[in-house]
């Protein structure tokens, strides 16, 4: 299997992140891409966890959706075979169901970290974080996703782009480690080399990258 270009891209300024970030905090397990899913620009979410590359992870987001067990569990099937981890979005009871490897928490829902945590030390628990302060609280999570930090579309269209400067300024800060999601593309993911995110995030890159870019 080869990577795109796009995918290459992305995952070597992924990889480099975390490989500096897990040189200083030693946690060299943390994945270093996430792959977001959703129901409207993802129909089809587990094309992309098969072109995903060992080391990466899917957060899979069903926002109700009733088909949700059955594309749960053809994700984990999927990510096992590969090396891959799944987080299931703000549902621990399908997590456990499907034997994924954590939960990713939207920023209303940050407060059920330290629990889920305490009930499952192995699982990786992540939360969506669209502001500053609201990093600075962030404590009980495995780490914080941070967007946008460029301009973006879906739900953070409507939220101011941090730049680059002022979200390594966000990083140095925080408490746990910090994914930069939001906007990020093969053409400027390198720009976010030295500022100290453990790895990126995305949906539609990720997606056309990884999902529609594998030769065999």
């Amino acid at each position: 299997m080869i990577l795109s270009a796009d995918a290459e891209t992305l995952w070597g300024a992924a990889t480099g992140l975390a490989r500096a970030v897990a040189e200083v905090s030693r946690d060299p397990g943390r994945p270093a891409l996430l792959f977001f899913t959703d129901p409207a620009r993802t129909p089809e979410p587990w094309l992309t966890a098969a072109g995903l590359p060992p080391g990466a992870a899917v957060v899979y987001r069903s926002f109700g959706s009733p088909d949700a067990r059955s594309v749960a569990e053809r994700l984990r099937g999927l990510t096992a075979e590969r090396g891959v981890r799944l987080l299931i979005g703000l549902d621990a009871d399908l997590a456990e169901a499907v034997g994924a490897d954590g939960v990713h928490l939207p920023e209303r829902a940050l407060d059920q970290a330290g629990e889920l945590r305490r009930r499952h030390p192995r699982w990786q628990v992540t939360g969506a974080v669209h502001s500053v302060a609201t990093l600075a609280t962030a404590r009980s999570l495995s780490a914080a996703v941070l967007s946008p930090v460029f301009a973006a579309g879906g739900a953070s269209a409507h939220r101011s782009a941090l730049g680059v400067a002022a979200f390594a300024a966000a990083v140095r800060a925080a408490p746990v480690p910090v994914y930069a999601l939001g906007g990020i593309s093969a053409a400027n993911a390198d720009t976010l080399a030295g500022s100290g995110a453990c790895g990126l995030a995305g949906v539609a890159s990720i997606q056309t990258a990884f999902g529609r870019g594998i030769r065999i």
